[in-house]
């Protein structure tokens, strides 16, 4: 029995990824490709596949926001994909569903197609399985921030806690995580990073430069209208004036 696969993701990297480890499986096809939430709800109705890779982090409507829009309707079996703990990967072992971590590995990959074949034999199929239902509602009620980021370091990977993390810096198309004396470099923007962040804990006071609001020590203002924030370590960064009205509003809404 030949699978069909229905890839949905916002990244086109994470996408190519996943396209070229499914070609390498046998009896499995891809059936297409989603690049945002509001595509994959048409692209799933309209191709019906066997299963779906389905990235839960993407922005105007992620993975559970097309689970909700197709509420009543019969879903292929999922797996979901996911970068960071943002939306407690325990949850996914909780409830027994299959999910994968970014980048995806080839072998959790095969593994977890697997375990999709086995269910479509028993006609346990997702659109009759309680235990989405129950995920979604676990889930939904949880403030979606970002906590952990997993790092590469030294050949191994890494989970870095965003409660250690002093300030985020931007580095062409990769983050610098600081972390007292660490540095750990992650690909992503800053545009999207501080999406997912708390926005209670964390704000952007430049372009390039992201703080932890219980970090910062002192602002001292210099000559050209900016200001220099120190943290607690003693790195100090700068606020640029386009930043400052947020950076103000959201101390004060700290005190």
């Amino acid at each position: 029995m030949i699978l069909r696969a229905l890839i949905v993701d916002d990244e086109p990297v994470a996408r190519r990824r996943l396209r070229r480890l499914l070609r390498g499986l046998p009896d499995v096809e891809v059936a297409g490709e989603c690049g945002d939430g509001r595509s994959a709800v048409s692209a799933i109705r309209a191709t019906k596949p066997d299963f779906v890779l389905l990235d839960v982090q993407m922005p105007e409507m992620d993975g559970f926001e097309v689970l909700r829009a197709l509420d009543g309707e019969r879903l292929p079996e999922l797996v979901f994909v996911t970068a960071f703990d943002r939306y407690a990967v325990r949850a996914f072992e909780v409830h027994a569903l299959d999910y994968l971590l970014k980048p995806v590995d080839a072998e959790r990959l095969t593994a977890a197609v697997g375990r999709v074949r086995t269910r479509i034999a028993e006609r346990h199929g997702a659109a009759d399985d309680p235990r989405v239902l129950a995920l979604v509602n676990d889930l939904a009620g949880r403030a979606r921030f970002l906590r952990r980021v997993p790092v590469k370091a030294g050949g191994r990977w890494l989970v870095v806690d965003l409660a250690d993390v002093d300030a985020i810096t931007a580095a062409d198309n990769y983050v610098t995580l600081h972390v007292g004396a660490e540095r750990y470099l992650v690909r992503e923007t800053m545009g999207r990073l501080e999406r997912d962040l708390d926005p209670e804990r964390f704000v952007r006071i430049h372009r390039s430069t992201i703080v932890q609001l219980d970090r910062v020590r002192e602002l001292l203002p210099d000559f050209h209208g900016d200001f220099t924030v120190v943290l607690r370590n003693g790195i100090r960064v700068t606020l640029s004036r386009g930043y400052r009205e947020k950076m103000e509003r959201v101390l004060r809404r700290a005190l």
